[in-house]
């Protein structure tokens, strides 16, 4: 059993933490989280063969806004869980990502992410992450964890000493960009059930995940593409 940090999973520990009423803490609402940490530096020869990465300021604005999502949903605050002992069991293509999964899939050197919510109902969310990296790191780093993920159809996640029973099935992705990867998670504990799909598409060197609600991902998902995988200005 390994502690898992993963951004794919992010959502998933997410609603762990509303399924077992964890205690979170949230910092002020200011709209969209954009992070940028160092990168390595690519060699001449990779400048000269492939796109460059975006930079922390050209992702923040292909991310959805309210605009986009209309007058019934709410930016949601970026929460920082109290808890880092949410951990992967019965699932050793997950386990033996290990810190591999923390430090190398998913961990892009710049992101930009939002989430909302649909008449301020924690059932009713819809995640968006958008990543820029060197086109082999992304597809790499993505493929690697929706693989590991693919591999399980049924493991338990856990918070603490409470087990959470996920249920992973494969769905049909947009035939957008370059890579394209689709799940839908289930997660029940305690008596009760969410459902979370996930779609993970990838153009260039851009990466965008869209997580949540089933029906609302369905319903916001093209235009987020439209949006996250327009040609740089």
């Amino acid at each position: 059993m390994r502690k898992h940090s993963t951004a794919l999973l992010s959502v998933a520990a997410a609603a762990t933490l509303t399924l077992t009423a964890c205690a979170t803490s949230s910092t002020p609402d200011n709209g969209p989280a954009i992070e940028s940490r160092p990168a390595s530096s690519p060699s001449p020869a990779q400048q000269n063969k492939k796109a460059t990465p975006l930079t922390a300021e050209q992702l923040g604005p292909r991310l959805l806004d309210l605009v986009d999502m209309g007058s019934d949903y709410r930016v949601k605050p970026q929460k920082v869980s109290k808890h880092d002992d949410i951990a992967v069991v019965g699932c050793p293509a997950l386990e033996n990502l290990g810190g591999a999964a923390a430090g190398g899939s998913l961990d892009f050197p710049t992101q930009a992410k939002v989430t909302f919510s649909y008449n301020g109902s924690a059932d009713s969310e819809l995640a968006e992450e958008i990543y820029t990296d060197a086109e082999d790191k992304l597809s790499s780093g993505t493929r690697t964890i929706f693989d590991a993920m693919a591999a399980c159809p049924t493991y338990q996640l856990t918070s603490g000493s409470t087990p959470i029973n996920v249920t992973t099935q494969k769905v049909t992705a947009p035939e957008r960009g370059n890579e394209q990867w689709a799940t839908v998670m289930t997660l029940s504990s305690g008596g009760r059930t969410t459902m979370i799909k996930q779609v993970a598409v990838r153009s260039g060197t851009v990466l965008i995940v869209v997580s949540g609600s089933p029906g609302l991902v369905d319903n916001h998902l093209g235009k987020a593409l439209d949006k996250a995988l327009a040609p740089a200005g």
